[in-house]
């Protein structure tokens, strides 16, 4: 049998579970199996390679995208430079991959027009890392938003998002978990009454589809993306990864 996996916490509603369990029967892998390893404490994640010594490849969500580094044996370059892992090869050794950045990447350039060459990145946690890099390789320049500015540079807090800075950055991605299932009601605090038909904002969230921060942009005109389309792509990384001889 071979097992795969996802970490995080909590996990009670798993894309990967749902997904992986879908192509394995899709592709009558019968002695595939996908499990869930809802970990409240990264610690434990060694207890979970040992107990299930048939895993093969292993996701990685909130909150462990970076603490899982120190148990990692290597990391591939995107990986590094990113600093946050969201996909292990098990082998001999613990591999470190990012399928974040892959996966963003894809579904965000069909969208992209001229007046996206600025971006505002809400939350500075893994995955706004893998934002980042996407954004910087694609020579999109960007700043963080958060509650309270980590350093000095590229971030802002929100309280400094007015109407001058709204007009700047015309590309907005959410990478918080504000809105996700079951706190649906709740979004990012931007002044979204300075979003107009040229913004594109982006959120990593999928369930649900439509969120409070998307129906505020759209109500203002602005194009909306959700990321179902950015966690397939991410999910077919991960799988190629694992398959690599």
């Amino acid at each position: 049998m071979r097992t795969f996996g996802i970490i995080g916490y909590p996990l009670a509603q798993s894309f990967s579970n749902k997904y992986f369990t879908g192509k394995f029967e899709k592709l009558g892998l019968k002695d595939h199996r996908h499990k869930v390893f809802p970990i409240d404490d990264i610690k434990k994640f060694p207890a979970v390679l040992k107990e299930n010594p048939d895993l093969a490849g292993l996701n990685v969500t909130m909150p462990y995208k970076e603490a899982v580094i120190p148990f990692l044996d290597e990391l591939d370059e995107a990986a590094r430079e990113i600093g946050a892992v969201n996909t292990i090869k098990v082998g001999a050794k613990l591999k470190g991959y990012n399928t974040d950045a892959y996966g963003f990447r894809r579904a965000l350039k069909p969208f992209l027009e001229p007046q996206h060459h600025r971006a505002l990145i809400l939350g500075t946690g893994g995955a706004g890392k893998a934002i980042a890099y996407v954004l910087k390789e694609i020579g999109i320049d960007f700043y963080y938003v958060t509650r309270k500015k980590k350093s000095a540079g590229n971030h802002f807090e929100y309280e400094e998002l007015n109407e001058n800075v709204m007009k700047a950055f015309k590309l907005i991605v959410n990478c918080t978990p504000v809105g996700m299932y079951p706190e649906i009601n709740f979004a990012p605090p931007i002044p979204y009454r300075y979003l107009t038909r040229d913004h594109f904002c982006f959120d990593l969230i999928y369930n649900p589809a439509d969120t409070l921060f998307m129906k505020k942009a759209k109500e203002r005109g602005a194009l909306t993306q959700n990321g179902h389309t950015m966690l397939i792509e991410q999910a077919e990384k991960a799988w190629e990864i694992w398959n690599r001889s």
